[in-house]
């Protein structure tokens, strides 16, 4: 493996940065350059504060099984992590590309990040065998052409294109022209004829040099026999045959036949093929061939997304004592079929999603992907069910944003359940799907409310102090603290302190002291309701408590009983009203109403009336000097009176 100098790979660092509308740059690295390499600084690229990094949760996710660049979120910078190989990672492909998702949180972003790599002059060309053995006959004119296997050299550009040298001797030359692929080719022309008996075996070195700084070499020896029998090899119609097949092809397919002529007779013109000892092991697990029929056939499983085209180099050899050959390439190239679903995953998800988050807001980063090539590989993204207050946005190729579509209400959805769903545009298109939960976090936006804007409580009086009257109760449609209500009097209204007092978890309404009607009749108040949420939110009730009154005040008659003395003349006749008896009585409707009437035994000649109080003698009345005892509801009275002399 080569070595670079610090020095000289630190001159020899490609570094390139943009940024794009989409959130993408792109960087170029040699392979193989050691770890800490500087790559780029990557937070001032992107226009993040290298101060911010560490609060905002700056990662770094790679598209493969090693992670070869780190950053430093210390400084910003990207360097090289671990080491690289370009030849591992993308063998002949002229754009070896690695591919790097950053993602900051608060507010969530992400960016993509290319960076190229390049490749330096690490592999020498490398030949199939330590040497290639050639059969000539001494009959063979001049200016007869002999291909040889060239060298194969893992790098790509500049750094793999091969010159080729042959040691020095009189008979052989090179000519390195351009085959019908397009690939670099070597020949042996012979210039001077061959002499079996002068020299029946020729050796060579054959050179391959690379197009690198420092250039890099590989070498082969060539062995030349020199036949005296079957002069003429086999001869394909063609030097390069061309070839489409289809990925998936069913094994034992035919890919095509092959044919070689030789102009000798006999076993000379008797014919073998074979593929070519350069041939990869892989390759060999993919194709068969015939030796006697020429027939190509596919006996593995033959991808597209592995690779897309395969070169078979073929030998055909005829059955002379001294074999000659003849060389040809089959170069096939791979067609894509839809056959790999979509994948769909997840890279960010932000949950619980608070229910005050404005349309815009980004809830989850999604990519999708399909291995195919063209419409089979194009692919389309969508969201299940419509009517969520969620859409689905495209970022950058094929990455999509979740966002709030709409305003959201945790009190009427508490989640989501939605499906995103991948598409191809294959015929018949494939597809693939994943499931989204979403919960909505609560926020205290919902204010306590009563069922009912004022209530109505009847208590009788007299009743025990700290006695149970009403239960007063709110709700609130939110949850957890924002739903913790605590309940508490006005008393900015009227001060209540020492009459009702109300529990603050329960509601409950208790009577601190026995509420007496004869002097209180009427509480009016208001009970306000706050939850515990931040800020809190309140709501409030009228409360209205009637006192009822209860039969504990007796009858008392107005005035004392000298200011009820009734002065008569008499006679008096009867029926005669000769006074009024006025009684009162602190309770109120039946409790209150009176019902006046004589006491049996001290009635004497008189009569009351039941309900107006109005005494009246039974008979004529002549006496002087007599008392009359009186009684109503619940209460007794005797009052004097006295009567003046006259006719009786």
């Amino acid at each position: 493996m080569l070595t670079w100098p610090k020095g000289l790979l630190q001159l020899l660092l490609l570094h390139t940065a943009w940024k794009m509308g989409s959130g993408q740059l792109h960087y170029s690295v040699l392979e193989e350059s050691q770890h800490g390499a500087f790559v780029g600084r990557i937070a001032q690229d992107l226009g993040l504060e290298v101060s911010e990094l560490v609060p905002r949760m700056f990662r770094m996710l790679s598209k493969g099984e090693k992670d070869y660049f780190e950053v430093n979120l210390q400084n910003g910078i990207l360097f090289v992590n671990s080491r690289i190989d370009r030849e591992e990672l993308c063998a002949k492909n002229a754009d070896c590309i690695l591919h790097l998702e950053v993602i900051v949180e608060k507010p969530l972003s992400f960016f993509h990040v290319e960076v190229e790599i390049k490749d330096i002059n690490d592999n020498a060309p490398v030949f199939a065998a330590r040497e290639q053995i050639l059969s000539i006959a001494e009959f063979v004119t001049l200016v007869t052409r002999f291909p040889l296997e060239g060298a194969y050299d893992t790098d790509i550009g500049s750094n793999a294109l091969l010159t080729y040298k042959l040691s020095t001797n009189k008979h052989f030359v090179l000519d390195s022209g351009n085959d019908e692929d397009d690939s670099k080719s070597v020949v042996l022309v012979l210039k001077v004829p061959l002499d079996r008996e002068e020299n029946p075996v020729h050796h060579f070195v054959l050179t391959a040099t690379d197009g690198g700084e420092p250039k890099l070499t590989g070498t082969v020896q060539l062995v030349i026999n020199v036949l005296d029998v079957n002069d003429n090899p086999p001869v394909f119609n063609q030097s390069v045959y061309r070839v489409k097949l289809l990925e998936n092809t069913v094994s034992g397919s035919l890919v095509i036949t092959l044919n070689a002529t030789d102009l000798d007779e006999g076993d000379n013109r008797e014919i073998s093929y074979f593929f070519s000892n350069s041939l990869t092991l892989d390759i060999t697990k993919l194709f068969s061939i015939n030796s006697d029929t020429g027939e190509i056939r596919v006996i593995g499983k033959v991808d597209y997304e592995e690779s897309n085209f395969h070169e078979l180099p073929i030998l055909a050899k005829d059955k002379g004592s001294f074999p000659l050959s003849g060389h040809c390439k089959v170069l096939i190239e791979v067609l894509d079929m839809n056959d790999n679903i979509p994948e769909l995953s997840v890279n960010s998800l932000s949950v619980p999603l608070p229910e005050d988050s404005p349309p815009g807001t980004v809830v989850a980063i999604i990519s999708a992907s399909d291995r195919d090539s063209g419409n089979n590989g194009q692919i389309n993204c969508f969201l299940w069910p419509t009517g969520v207050p969620f859409q689905l946005e495209s970022t950058f190729k094929n990455y999509y944003s979740l966002t709030v579509g709409a305003i959201l209400d945790r009190e009427q959805v508490t989640e989501y359940r939605m499906v995103v769903t991948v598409e191809d545009q294959g015929v018949p298109p494939l597809s693939s799907s994943l499931t989204l939960l979403v919960p909505i976090s609560d926020i205290n936006d919902n204010a306590p409310a009563f069922p009912q804007p004022s209530y109505t409580v009847f208590v009788k009086e007299n009743n025990p102090p700290g006695a149970h009257i009403f239960t007063i109760s709110a709700s609130d449609s939110d949850i957890a603290e924002n739903a913790l209500i605590t309940y508490w009097i006005d008393e900015n209204l009227w001060p209540l302190s020492s009459y009702i007092s109300v529990h603050s978890e329960s509601g409950k309404l208790y009577a601190l002291q026995s509420l007496d009607y004869e002097e209180l009749k009427l509480l009016e108040f208001q009970v306000r309701a706050k939850d515990a949420g931040m800020p809190s939110l309140c709501g409030n009730a009228t409360v209205q408590i009637f006192v009822m009154d209860k039969n504990d005040n007796a009858p008392a008659v107005s005035g004392s009983p000298e200011e009820n003395l009734i002065l008569l003349m008499v006679p008096v006749m009867p029926g005669y009203i000769v006074g009024k008896i006025h009684a009162l009585d602190l309770d109120s409707g039946y409790n209150a109403w009176l019902k006046y009437e004589l006491i049996e035994e001290s009635s004497g000649p008189w009569s009351v009336g039941q309900y107006s109080g109005e005494p009246v003698p039974a008979g004529r009345f002549c006496l002087y000097g007599s008392t009359m005892s009186l009684q109503g509801k619940g209460i007794h009275g005797v009052w004097p009176w006295h009567g003046h002399p006259g006719l009786c």
